[in-house]
């Protein structure tokens, strides 16, 4: 069975802005915030390699650790990425942080 290959995006602009931001999830502004990448494989994610620069939210060390190590269901941890990376693209958005590499 094919697969359709995906076209990843990387922007080290993006990711460089989402450090600007408190976290999107618990609203911590402790110089720990990074670009945290989709788990998901519907956003690029596989084996040994990132989803694609498009789909990050801004995260501290805590909720970034809680995502990827936590013991929230994996439902749980979709919705709090989900929710977080809304409001990471509409805040680069709005302060025009988005800009193309």
């Amino acid at each position: 069975m094919m697969f359709p290959k995906t076209k990843y995006v990387r922007n080290k602009k993006r990711l460089e802005a989402c450090r600007l931001l408190a976290c999107q999830n618990c609203g911590a502004d402790d110089g720990t915030v990074v670009a945290a990448h989709s788990n998901w494989a519907e956003h690029g994610k596989g084996r040994g390699i990132k989803a694609s620069d498009e789909y990050v939210a801004a995260l501290c060390f805590l909720c970034h650790a809680e995502l990827d190590q936590g013991k929230m269901s994996s439902n749980e941890k979709k919705e709090m990425w989900m929710r977080a990376y809304q409001k990471t693209s509409n805040l680069l958005k709005e302060l025009d942080l988005q800009k193309k590499s």
